[in-house]
């Protein structure tokens, strides 16, 4: 805890005091009967009263998440909408959203920032502990909240001491202690100087204000003077009367306001450090984190261009999560989604932002609520790493779901090398007519392609038997026979059971009549799964350049309940 002198104290509880005194009497009844009314009845986002929730009863590792990992660095604001949160999937999504908001390079797998953060830990339980974990203790917090300092003057033993001229000079003695300096500090200002004192001899060092706290001769009468008290401007018994320095006033005057300064400045020390990545500052606002709506996201890739892909994003809302008003017999579902793309400098490319209305006759909603509801939006995207950002709303409820991605977007050019689409495992493949080709929802070229959405806990994709298994894929880049002119190619399509690895269909064509212009082949395929026993499967589709002698392999997984 941050010390400050006796003076400053008695000063502090005087004001207090005088202000307590200045308030009335009613206003203080006034004030206790609406904190115990606000105690009573407590509203959720949607303004409805619900009960306080038991803090004590939240799980052990969120509370220890909150009230220990995080303590030094979760600002106020977050800590209020994480005692909210009423289930552990809110929970979760919470601590994950923390930590991305704070990522450096959000378009990587590490989080730099957490890493560190769970390292400076580490350290400080390491090297500051006295008497209780060094996470705890001053020196400890402030490694954690603002690193290493740049140098450090320790005086471990104490002992014989040169006062400086600013703290009033002279010769003494003095507790163990230390000063870390920071060449700066963002917010707090530059050339920063913290000092830390063990009165008792024990580790147990505090921050502290006062120069003087360090002084062990401060109480022997005669000893430790300082220059005005050995030159007799000033007696040893003076000190205490100013302000924060109690080693008394030294040659130069004493200045007030710096006292008052190193006051507040101290306080922002151990103050949460700002978050600095706030690109979706909606993950911690406590509504959303009340009314989390899940939803499921699928990226495909293919060539649009030698310059460009086509990048089909495919959001899925199951029915059930919606919230339904009934008008005129028809219930009516509203869902807004939000995308956006940005380059990893931050550079908006792409955006996106489309109503989904959903419309259903009453006595059908029994059902509809039993399925999912798809919406897509095809982006042209140059080969790259872009960052996703997403975020679904249900109208009518209030609830809110946010989803961010990192993608990469492949080179199919790639040197005139084989390459594939992604491999689309679709509940729906037909063609569409000609005046359709290439617009409308889930259109690819001259086909409807309508994708099956994983979930997003990375289960593979689930049919039922007596679905139709849909392949969709494209391949560019064929090569062709310099005798014949004509490409030559082979597709083999496999399906094995993933639990045993067993084949259970294998079929193989030759695809080189049906490659296009440039080289590329547009693959479809349907068969039944109907044969098929309830477990999880892996199709592949092998193609073989035998001009090139090149060949890839895409695949995905299914699973059959």
């Amino acid at each position: 805890m941050i010390a400050t002198a006796r003076a400053c104290r008695i000063f502090l509880a005087t004001l207090i005091c005088l202000f307590a005194s200045a308030i009335p009497i009613q206003a203080q009844t006034d004030t206790a009967s609406s904190a115990t009314a606000a105690k009573q009845v407590e509203q959720d986002p949607m303004g409805r009263p619900h009960k306080k929730q038991d803090w004590r009863k939240i799980e052990t590792d969120h509370k220890r998440w909150l009230e220990e990992d995080v303590k030094d660095i979760i600002t106020p604001e977050e800590e209020s909408a994480f005692r909210k949160l009423s289930n552990s999937a809110e929970r979760d999504s919470f601590i994950e959203a923390f930590w991305r908001r704070r990522d450096p390079t959000p378009d990587t797998e590490e989080n730099e920032f957490k890493e560190e953060h769970y390292r400076r830990r580490a350290y400080a339980d390491e090297h500051f502990s006295a008497g209780m974990p060094g996470s705890k203790t001053d020196r400890g917090r402030i490694y954690i909240i603002h690193g290493a300092p740049d140098s450090i003057d320790s005086h471990p033993a104490g002992g014989p001491y040169q006062r400086p001229a600013q703290d009033g000079g002279g010769q003494t003695s003095t507790f163990p202690f230390e000063i870390w300096r920071y060449r700066n500090i963002d917010g707090i200002g530059q050339e920063v100087e913290i000092e830390f004192v063990d009165t008792c001899g024990c580790g147990a060092y505090h921050i502290t204000l006062d120069p003087g706290e360090k002084d062990a001769l401060s109480k022997v009468p005669g000893a430790g003077l300082t220059l005005r008290e050995s030159m007799g401007l000033d007696s040893k018994a003076n000190r205490g009367r100013n302000g924060l320095n109690t080693t008394g006033a030294s040659l130069f005057g004493n200045n007030p306001s710096k006292q008052f300064e190193a006051i507040e400045r101290d306080a922002l020390l151990l103050a949460p450090p700002p978050v600095k990545y706030k690109d979706l500052k909606e993950v911690v606002d406590v509504k959303m984190r009340y009314n989390l709506l899940p939803f499921d996201v699928r990226v495909d890739f293919l060539k649009a261009s030698p310059a460009t892909d086509l990048v089909p994003i495919t959001v899925q809302v199951a029915n059930r999560d919606l919230t339904y008003a009934a008008k005129d017999g028809v219930q009516h579902a509203s869902v807004n989604i939000y995308g956006r793309l940005t380059t990893l400098s931050g550079k908006i490319v792409q955006t996106f932002e489309d109503p989904l209305r959903l419309d259903v006759p009453a006595e059908l909603l029994e059902k509809f609520v039993g399925n999912v509801s798809l919406y897509q939006q095809a982006l042209p995207l140059r080969p790259g790493r872009y960052r996703l950002d997403l975020v679904v709303k249900d109208v009518n409820g209030g609830k809110l779901g946010t989803l961010y991605q990192s993608i990469n977007v492949p080179d199919f050019n790639n040197d005139g090398n084989l390459s594939a689409s992604t491999l689309v495992l679709a509940d729906l493949m037909q063609p569409v007519p000609a005046r359709d080709t290439g617009s409308g929802a889930f259109v690819i070229g001259p086909d409807r392609v309508r994708p099956r959405v994983p979930p997003a806990n990375g289960d593979p994709v689930s049919l039922l038997p007596g679905d139709k298994l849909n392949l969709w894929m494209q391949v560019y880049n064929l090569a062709v026979d310099e005798k014949t002119g004509k490409p030559a190619a082979s597709v083999e399509y496999r399906v094995v059971n993933a639990a045993n690895n067993q084949s259970v269909y294998d079929e193989t064509e030759n695809a080189g009549s049906a490659v296009g212009n440039g080289g590329s082949l547009t693959l479809k395929k349907e068969f039944s799964i109907n044969a098929l026993q309830p477990g999880t499967y892996e199709v592949t589709v092998l193609i073989h350049d035998m001009v090139s002698n090149q060949s890839v392999a895409p695949s995905a997984k299914f699973a059959i309940r």
